[in-house]
Formats: C-alpha cells, structure tokens, sequence
C-alpha cells in the first residue's frame, strides 16, 4: 500500500469530516453562548464527567482561559463542578440539567439533519457505514 497516498485520503477524509460537522451543527447553538462555550458544552455532553485539563486539552485553550469559559458556562447554569470524594484535589466537570436539556434539544436537530444526509443509503451501505465507523474508532479515532 502507498502510504503518502493512504495519508492524503485520511486527510481528505478529516477536512470533509470537518465541513460536515460544520453544516450539520450550523445554527444549533442558543444565542445566548458563544462558539467557544457551545464547543465546551458540546465536549461535555459526549465525554462527561471530564476534568479541566482534559477541556482546556481538547479545546486548545490556556487553563486560565478554559476557567474562565467554565466559569461563565456555570452562571449561566450550564455546566457545574464537583469534587471528587477520593480526592478533594479533582474536580470533574459535567452539564447541569438546564445544559443538558440545551445540548439534547442542539443533538435533536443535529441527528435529523444527519438522517437527512444519508435517507437515500441502503440498508446494506448503513450497515458498512457503521462498520466503518466502527474501525475508525478503533484504530484511528480512540
């Protein structure tokens, strides 16, 4: 196998990943966040409970400034911290029931446009499609 040409297919694939994800997730966020916190709220709702650093890690952001987000994203009642009990140090991050009611309501209107862009795939096509998705998870996405 060529893999310079094996490469430049998984980038063709990321950047493509990449401009769906846009079009599907385009105008799901409230009006009253940012980009930004809809980008953490969204992290959260699929990885939960999560630490700081792992956010700050995912979002590419400064400690000091991902505090500063989850701050914000807390007095809106989004999101809120709690100590871990074997070690009062930890803090895990996870939404509250008024952000979790926002990112069902945002992946309600994300799942339908995602069922929209595949309504004309076979039964058998969805069945490799979750195949694949299932390969990439486990060798590329882990």
């Amino acid at each position: 196998m060529d893999k310079k040409a094996f490469f430049q297919k998984f980038v063709a694939f990321t950047t493509a990943v990449h401009q769906v994800t846009h079009e599907i997730t385009k105008d799901v966020k409230p009006d009253d966040i940012t980009p930004l916190q809809y980008s953490i709220l969204e992290y959260i709702a699929v990885s939960q409970p999560v630490t700081l650093s792992q956010i700050s890690d995912c979002q590419h952001m400064s400690m000091p400034n991902t505090s500063r987000e989850l701050k914000k994203l807390s007095e809106k009642n989004l999101c809120e911290k709690r100590t871990v009990v074997e070690d009062r140090r930890k803090q895990y991050v996870h939404l509250s029931r008024k952000g979790e009611a926002i990112m069902d309501e945002a992946f309600k209107r994300i799942e339908a446009r995602f069922l929209q862009r595949i309504k004309d795939a076979s039964e058998e096509e969805l069945e490799e499609i979750n195949h694949a998705l299932d390969v990439l998870h486990a060798k590329v996405f882990y």
